[in-house]
């Protein structure tokens, strides 16, 4: 497990070129786990990675599984099947992946099996966000685009969570650039990419303070959603 992947999203620092988007998805994931997650329960990170928010769940007595290729407690096969019986689980966990998934009705269609009818998907993923290929990299979302997406395999979306705006997004993206090339200057470039950092993240925050919630509606970086098995497919 990549211990300080998993930090640095529980805990990002100003200094990160990622910071904007990364300090907002924390506790949007911790105030969705507060209102359905049940003592006991099993929740199930598919496609975990580094398992960054396995304490959210832990923490209110979850028992919680990962799922992946090469890690995690549970194994993910070539074709995207986990190994885990039909409605094993009461809350399916999809951090950050769908985007990089070849198949997106695959990968749906297996969380819903492994759902029990009424269990929780607790998905994000992205809205606008540069290309970043770990290893794959195949599509961006809208927020109709999503949620019509989710529907189409049985999913009903309560909640919806629109993480960065338009204006912040695109200082995001400015900053990444940047800090890449401050980071090729000999000597200095570690030092002037961190003080490029904090100076854009602060101009991001101002920004995201002023956004309307209206733009950053149809207009995210990351949406974050929950919802509910609604049908068993056939």
């Amino acid at each position: 497990m990549d211990t300080e992947s998993a930090r640095r999203r529980l805990h990002p620092r100003m200094i990160d070129t990622d910071w904007l988007i990364l300090r907002q998805m924390q506790p949007a994931i911790d105030r969705i786990a507060a209102q359905v997650a049940a003592k006991g329960s099993i929740a199930l990170d598919f496609g975990c990675g580094s398992q960054p928010y396995r304490p959210i769940f832990e923490s209110r007595g979850l028992i919680y599984r990962g799922a992946d290729f090469d890690s995690g407690d549970v194994r993910v096969d070539e074709s995207g099947r986990v190994d885990a019986a039909d409605s094993s689980a009461d809350m399916v966990l999809s951090f950050q992946v769908l985007e990089h998934v070849r198949d997106v009705g695959r990968y749906l269609q297996e969380a819903h099996r492994l759902l029990r009818n009424g269990g929780w998907l607790l998905l994000s993923t992205h809205g606008t966000w540069l290309y970043h290929p770990h290893p794959e990299d195949h599509r961006r979302w809208t927020r109709q685009g999503l949620l019509a997406e989710l529907s189409r395999f049985g999913f009903e979306t309560t909640e919806c969570i629109s993480l960065l705006g338009p204006l912040a997004w695109t200082t995001l993206l400015r900053l990444t650039c940047a800090y890449q090339f401050c980071l090729r200057i000999p000597w200095v470039g570690r030092v002037l990419a961190n003080a490029l950092a904090l100076v854009m993240n602060a101009r991001g925050y101002l920004e995201e303070s002023i956004t309307p919630d209206w733009v950053r509606r149809d207009n995210a970086c990351v949406y974050v959603t929950l919802s509910r098995a609604v049908g068993r497919q056939s």
